[in-house]
């Protein structure tokens, strides 16, 4: 489904002991109730990964990834020359993140910037400060930020600020639960009970807001993008991939939203 690399090393790297244990072979995703992970994630990295393909070739060539994690894209795929590549997230992540890359010999395959900031902060001119060009169409990655870890007004205020910084043919690919924040906290309520047991400073509480916030589809659009949601089955399609009868995903996983977006 999907060809990464760089995800063993960073796991080892970060020292998360229950996914260690994984692995090692000393536990199963199954016993941990989470013998899903592997083609969810695996499915949703890769519509990720499709959608910057189809983006370059349309000839965009600025790329930015908010709250970028461990995301190793600007190492592991392949970039036509020119392609400028800006990942945000806190200081002390990206820090790390290519410290180990860095440690391991492992370079940048296009022309890579970090903004260490807090997206909570002015990361909009620290953008532009590391040679981010508003007048260019720019590619926007922005996974697993909108699937309830924000407050329905702080993701409204992300999409607003995307929008302020989009010349127009830019595009946008996210993740979201159609406007449910309690999607996910059902997930990770059911997974904290069974991880903590083998891991007790695991604690998957209280990581996301009550209420529910706008399809990010429908803001979108109200701001002069053309958006689309695609489902689960849709993901399979675009990965190449017979829609399977069942897909073993638990109820929550299955109303995943694939949402991506092109501005006018």
């Amino acid at each position: 489904m999907i060809d990464d690399p760089f995800a063993e090393v960073l796991v080892r790297a970060v020292h998360f002991d229950l996914f260690t244990q994984i692995l090692e072979g000393a536990v199963t995703f199954e016993e941990i109730g989470a013998g899903w992970f592997p083609l969810f994630f695996g499915l949703r990295g890769r519509a990720f990964d499709e959608f910057l393909t189809m983006a370059c070739q349309a000839g965009i060539r600025q790329v930015v990834i908010l709250a970028s994690g461990l995301d190793c894209r600007a190492y592991r795929m392949r970039w036509p020359q020119g392609t400028s590549i800006y990942e945000i997230d806190q200081p002390e992540v990206i820090g790390w993140k290519q410290g180990v890359l860095a440690d391991l010999g492992y370079t940048p395959a296009a022309r890579h910037r970090s903004v260490g900031i807090d997206l909570r902060q002015d990361w909009p001119n620290a953008l532009r400060e590391a040679g981010f060009d508003t007048a260019q169409p720019t590619a926007w990655i922005v996974e697993g930020l909108l699937v309830g870890y924000l407050t329905p007004a702080a993701q409204n205020q992300i999409l607003d600020t995307i929008s302020s910084l989009s010349a127009p043919g830019s595009r946008i690919a996210a993740d979201h639960f159609g406007g449910r924040h309690d999607v996910l906290a059902e997930t990770l309520i059911d997974l904290h009970e069974k991880w903590h047991l083998r891991d007790p400073n695991v604690n998957l509480r209280s990581l996301t807001f009550p209420g529910v916030s706008k399809d990010p589809a429908v803001h979108l659009a109200k701001r002069g993008w053309l958006a689309h949601n695609a489902q689960i089955p849709d993901l399979f399609r675009v990965a190449g991939c017979t829609v399977p009868a069942t897909t073993g995903f638990p109820a929550t996983a299955e109303q995943m939203r694939f949402l991506t977006a092109t501005r006018g």
